[in-house]
C-alpha cells in the first residue's frame, strides 16, 4: 500500500511479501526493543511460511528504509495467554512520528488480519490515548512476563 499522506512517500509492506527483508527487518525490530534477534528471525520466518495466520510482521518502507513497523504474534509476553493474538513491536522512528505512520500500520495490519479470518486483536502498551484514535479500547491490566508492575491490554474487533 503506498501513501502520500503530509508530504510523505513510504509504502506499507507485509514481509510475508517480502521474504528478502527478513534479516534487515529482523535487525530493526531487534534494535528499537531489545529482543533477542534470533526471536525475530524465528518468528518472521515462520510468518514467511506461512502456514498460519499468525505470526505476520509489517513495515512502512520510505525509499529504502524502515520508518516503522509492527508484528502480530501469539502473544507479547503476558500472563493472560487466553487474549491471542497480539499486536506486537509497535514502533515509529522519531524523526518520523506524529505524521500517521503508525496509524496507517495499525489500519493495514487490522483489515490484514480480518482477511485472514481474525476478527479481535489485543495490544499491550503504557501509551494512552495513542490506540484509541484508531478503534482500540482499553479491555484490562495484564502482568507482563518478569514486569513488576501491570500494564494496559487494549482490544480491537474488527
Amino acid at each position: 500500500m503506498e501513501n502520500k499522506e503530509k508530504g510523505l512517500n513510504y509504502q506499507i509492506i507485509r514481509l510475508s511479501d517480502n521474504p528478502n527483508l527478513k534479516e534487515t527487518a529482523a535487525q530493526w525490530f531487534h534494535e528499537k526493543w531489545g529482543i533477542p534477534l534470533d526471536a525475530y528471525l524465528e518468528s518472521m520466518e515462520n510468518c514467511i511460511r506461512g502456514t498460519s495466520a499468525i505470526p505476520q510482521w509489517y513495515m512502512a518502507i520510505e525509499g529504502s528504509r524502515i520508518i516503522g513497523g509492527m508484528g502480530v504474534i501469539e502473544n507479547d509476553f503476558h500472563d493472560r495467554k487466553d487474549l491471542s493474538p497480539n499486536v506486537c513491536a509497535v514502533y515509529t522512528e522519531e524523526s518520523k512520528r506524529g505524521q500517521g505512520i503508525a496509524g496507517t500500520l495499525l489500519n493495514f495490519v487490522c483489515k490484514d488480519m480480518k482477511d485472514k479470518g481474525i476478527e479481535t486483536l489485543y495490544l499491550v502498551t503504557d501509551h494512552t490515548s495513542f490506540y484509541e484514535r484508531y478503534g482500540w479500547e482499553f479491555l484490562c491490566m495484564v502482568q507482563g512476563d518478569g514486569e513488576p508492575n501491570m500494564t494496559r491490554m487494549y482490544i480491537h474487533n474488527m
